[in-house]
């Protein structure tokens, strides 16, 4: 039995950056011989053991074959006669096809360690194909170390290109695809993640509203750049994202990628809310409006998000603006409803009260 730290800590290591979570391979052993061995096993579709002292995790070599479509549609054989290198040409990019022994030599069959070296973002073997979601992952890969000089190389470019023209796509489910933008959002420069999905033409099948027209994908790319340089949240970013949508698209693409709750209803305010992000004046009516279509009063951890995004769109709102707006809600919040009811307000009569008295202090904090 022999044991290998395989993927990105050897990938990881190799560029000098800081190994989060480490992976190894095990070849020449059974599930038994593991169990014996004090390892926990976890793998539903594969065997996969959980190390009795670190918890990390412990795979045996394997083998998958194309079966069908789908994350799913794949046979896996897993027996002490599969070879590293075969568990390794079942990987992805050659960069995260190497692994490493116990005694701290690269095993590399693939050429990674030349990749890494020239920046390039390669496909181990025409199996690439089989899995679509390897065309997010890539471009995944590419927003995380395009600020360290990475491209996807020619060759791997054109067989995504050819994947998405076969209609690969089509067989991705939408928990698998929000996973991958959920985690794109959130690199270096996650604008390069949609870029690369522009150019193999994903983007037009996953996101197609912004792959309609270059001032659409434009802006919307400078909405996103902007959330990330500032390291907004992710809600912030994908909202962001679809700014430049209308409110039904926003509501239609989101539902469609089963994105959570929270990163729809923040991405639906800021695309209904996005012109008031450009107004140079502001009334305290018009303030108020704004806070009660924000639900501001419920909810003010999201209308800060709310206020973040709108102060990264293209012209949208100036930082006098925006602290003008937080000393309005400040104010507004501390309206007493008790002290209206002490003066005999009730019912409807109570909650035209706290309009009035909210209008009235945004106005004081507006000026």
């Amino acid at each position: 039995m022999k044991i290998y730290l395989v993927g990105g800590a050897v990938r990881d290591e190799l560029l000098g950056i800081a190994v989060k979570d480490r992976d190894w391979v095990v070849v020449g052993a059974t599930p038994d011989e593991m169990v014996a061995k004090g390892y926990k096993q976890v793998g539903a579709d594969f065997p996969v053991f959980l190390h009795p002292e670190t918890r990390e995790e412990y795979a045996l070599a394997r083998t998958e074959r194309k079966q069908g479509h789908g994350y799913h549609g794949f046979t896996v054989y897993s027996a002490p006669d599969v070879t590293l290198e075969q568990d390794l040409k079942r990987r992805d990019l050659t960069i995260n096809a190497m692994a490493q022994a116990e005694d701290g030599s690269l095993v590399d069959p693939f050429g990674g360690r030349k990749d890494l070296e020239s920046r390039k973002l390669r496909h181990v073997s025409d199996a690439f194909s089989e899995d679509p979601l390897r065309i997010l992952r890539t471009a995944r890969f590419a927003a995380r170390f395009q600020h360290l000089g990475f491209r996807v190389a020619d060759e791997t470019m054109a067989l995504m290109q050819q994947m998405v023209t076969d209609g690969e796509l089509g067989h991705l489910v939408p928990e698998r695809v929000w996973q991958e933008i959920q985690r794109a959002l959130n690199e270096v420069t996650p604008v390069t993640f949609f870029e690369v999905l522009k150019e193999t033409g994903a983007l037009a099948i996953l996101v197609p509203e912004l792959a309609e027209n270059e001032d659409t994908f434009g802006n919307a790319m400078t909405a996103l750049e902007a959330t990330a340089k500032q390291g907004l949240s992710t809600e912030c970013r994908f909202a962001a994202l679809f700014y430049p949508l209308s409110p039904a698209q926003v509501r239609d693409r989101t539902a469609a990628l089963k994105a959570p709750n929270d990163c729809r209803d923040l991405a639906r305010l800021v695309v209904e809310l996005a012109p008031f992000a450009g107004e140079h004046s502001l009334s305290a009516e018009r303030v108020l409006e704004l806070f009660n279509h924000a639900d501001a009063w419920r909810r003010p951890e999201r209308f800060g998000l709310l206020l973040e995004t709108l102060a990264c769109l293209p012209g949208g709102l100036m930082p006098d603006t925006r602290d003008r707006l937080e000393r309005a809600m400040e104010q507004a919040r501390a309206v007493d409803a008790r002290s209206l009811i002490a003066e005999g307000f009730k019912g409807k009569a109570l909650g035209e009260a706290i309009g009035r008295e909210r209008l009235r202090v945004i106005g004081l904090a507006l000026v």
